[in-house]
């Protein structure tokens, strides 16, 4: 028996049965998407002075990863208008790049987790920070101050990561980007004297807030948990997107054969999934890369 409705639009809709079951579908994913950014903004707004982690994300490989799925919806509207012009290679080669740019992202994406999980950070207590301050600001380490907690948080990479006995942590701290360094018209103010790359500093166990130690993943702040859950469901969905355009690119593209219409309308169908999240990134950007 024929499935009616596959190709042609329904009559009382205006739609096809795919187009119709995508665009229900992606109400729902408009509903737990806006709920993530929705809380994240609350949280945002009402986070205290300093609690909210400053210079954390990689702006130019978000901003890459921008770049790079703003060309997948391209190509991928380019495969599509190749299906309706009945010019196969040119769709595999369009459905190709869009594939290959799917990889790309999740690849970058991986570098970027890759420097959490090796990133480490401490908040140390305001009453011992003056011990910690001039070495910091010699090395041009970054560090955030946390009035309401009193506390001062630094960043970097541990270098005794498994010396469970030690009595310090001896990090090599972040170093302040360069474009927070102030230059006053009045009296300019040269940027600190570089200094060597493997510069550590040693912060005692004792001065660092009980508990408030740790590698940059979900458990240690609030931020972290928000951007793993919202980055790791996108790349989820990267992920379906790309299995099944590689279904459709492979097995699947002998419906070219038997029916060219029938496979431009599953490519109009996923393209439409693609774009949309294509535009969850374009919102997630500036929310976590650029606040």
């Amino acid at each position: 028996m024929e499935i009616p409705y596959t190709i042609t639009a329904r009559p009382d809709t205006g739609l096809s049965n795919g187009k119709l079951g995508i665009w229900l579908f992606l109400a729902s994913e408009v509903m737990l998407f806006g709920a993530l950014f929705t809380s994240y903004l609350f949280m945002r707004i009402g986070a205290e002075p300093g609690t909210w982690p400053d210079h954390i994300q990689n702006v130019w490989l978000g901003l890459t990863n921008t770049i790079v799925l703003i060309i997948s919806s391209i190509t991928m509207v380019w495969a599509w208008v190749a299906l309706k012009e009945r010019k196969f290679n040119t769709y595999r080669l369009a459905l190709g790049i869009t594939i290959l740019c799917g990889v790309v992202f999740l690849c970058i994406k991986g570098v970027e987790y890759n420097s959490k999980f090796n990133h480490f950070g401490v908040f140390i207590k305001a009453e011992a920070m003056d011990k910690y301050l001039p070495d910091l600001q010699k090395m041009n380490a970054f560090y955030g101050e946390i009035p309401s907690q009193h506390v001062f948080e630094v960043r970097g990479h541990l270098e005794n990561g498994k010396d469970t006995a030690a009595t310090s942590f001896v990090v090599l701290p972040d170093k302040k980007p360069q474009y927070l360094i102030n230059f006053s018209k009045d009296k300019p103010v040269a940027a600190p004297e570089a200094t060597s790359e493997e510069e550590t500093i040693s912060i005692a166990k004792d001065d660092v807030e009980p508990g408030r130690a740790g590698y940059l993943l979900p458990a240690y702040g609030t931020y972290y948990a928000i951007y793993f859950t919202v980055t790791g469901l996108h790349a989820l969905h990267i992920i379906g997107g790309l299995v099944v355009m590689l279904y459709f690119i492979g097995p699947g593209s002998a419906m070219y054969r038997r029916n060219p219409e029938q496979l431009t309308n599953r490519i109009e169908v996923t393209g439409i999934f693609w774009h949309f999240v294509d535009l969850v990134w374009i919102t997630v950007f500036p929310i976590l890369y650029l606040t």
